[in-house]
């Protein structure tokens, strides 16, 4: 080989390794930071519901990718559905990287859509994560109730039990919107309080909770044999397997295309159902640590299998996407945000 090309063998050599050493100091420097420390994930609703099963899967799962390995503990902070535990995250916890919010999508809109009164954060400054699925929410009956399909409610009152975010907005929607009998009681701590009620006969009904949070609850409760029934779809697209058994879409309902673009934009919340987010000044390098390792777990093969047990769907959605998406419903026209907003109020 000739002096030139080993020369030249050389400085290219030397222009990868030159290349490769800020990303692998980088690296380091995230392992270092997360070696031997620990990760709270603070989930915004109680134990034993959708949230709650998501973020204890994605917690057993995520320390695995992340670089250092940190412990991950699981903490539970029940309020406001979500907005207490979002919270949290935003203007208490430590902004370090070791804090992450797994709250609910109904906590990202308050501040839109919502109930400012509970929001103490900017949504659109959290540094997002991602989410672990999209979903279909459904309205659920006890099946001798008066109301026995979604038509009935135009004309008959039915008794539907509230924690806030989703189980309250959703069927206030289809109050305004749609002019449905939905008398909601409200003071549930979450689903799984609703659920109770609904077996005892306390309420007749829970609307705004997802099909896959139902069916990882209550396995049986959707079955022909027993004594709830699915009653209609809140969403803007139909679920196969809810369509196979008839069970409506409440967008169809609605009498004039500014009654279902209000829905519509209720609804967009259901396509990042699970987000999981971080404090806005948590450092950047740290954050993309996370999100990466966030989307690894979640394609992990024993991650999917136990949440298929559970009967837990994964759609993955990157940071960058969930950013995008709160981003693009905070620029919505003015006049047809206070439209949303009126639909979702408590009369």
């Amino acid at each position: 080989m000739s002096i030139r090309l080993i020369l030249l063998h050389l400085m290219i050599s030397a222009g990868l390794m030159a290349s490769l050493q800020p990303r692998a100091t980088a690296q380091d420097s995230i392992e270092s930071f997360y070696r031997g420390r620990t990760i709270q994930l603070v989930i915004g609703s109680n134990v034993g519901g959708g949230y709650d099963f998501y973020g204890r899967l994605v917690g057993r799962y995520i320390s695995r990718y992340i670089p250092g390995k940190p412990n991950v503990i699981v903490t539970n902070m029940v309020g406001a559905g979500g907005n207490t535990a979002a919270g949290y995250v935003y203007s208490v916890a430590p902004r370090d990287g070791t804090v992450i919010a797994a709250s609910s999508s109904g906590s990202l809109l308050d501040a839109l859509i919502g109930d400012k009164t509970i929001v103490r954060y900017d949504p659109l400054k959290f540094n997002f994560v991602g989410s672990a699925n999209s979903e279909v929410s459904i309205c659920v009956v006890r099946k001798d109730a008066e109301v026995q399909s979604f038509e009935d409610v135009f004309t008959k009152e039915l008794l539907i039990g509230s924690s806030g975010g989703t189980t309250r907005d959703f069927p206030a929607a289809l109050n305004h919107a749609l002019v449905a009998k939905l008398k909601l009681i409200s003071g549930y701590p979450g689903t799984r309080e609703i659920m109770l009620a609904m077996e005892k006969g306390e309420v007749q009904g829970l609307c705004g909770i997802g099909y896959t949070s139902t069916i990882s609850q209550r396995p049986d409760w959707l079955k022909p044999t027993s004594a709830m029934r699915a009653l209609v779809q809140e969403a803007s697209k139909s679920l196969p397997e809810l369509e196979r058994d008839g069970v409506p879409l409440a967008v169809n309902y609605a009498r004039t295309p500014e009654q279902r673009r209000i829905l519509d934009i209720i609804y967009a919340q259901l396509l990042f159902t699970r987000p999981f987010m971080m404090a806005p000044e948590t450092p950047k390098d740290r954050v993309e640590a996370i999100r990466a390792e966030f989307a690894h777990a979640l394609a992990d093969p024993e991650l999917i299998a136990e949440g298929a047990r559970q009967n837990l769907t994964i759609d993955a959605m990157s940071g960058a996407e969930l950013e995008g998406r709160i981003r693009d419903l905070y620029a919505q026209p003015p006049e047809i945000i206070e439209k949303v907003r009126k639909a979702i109020e408590m009369r």
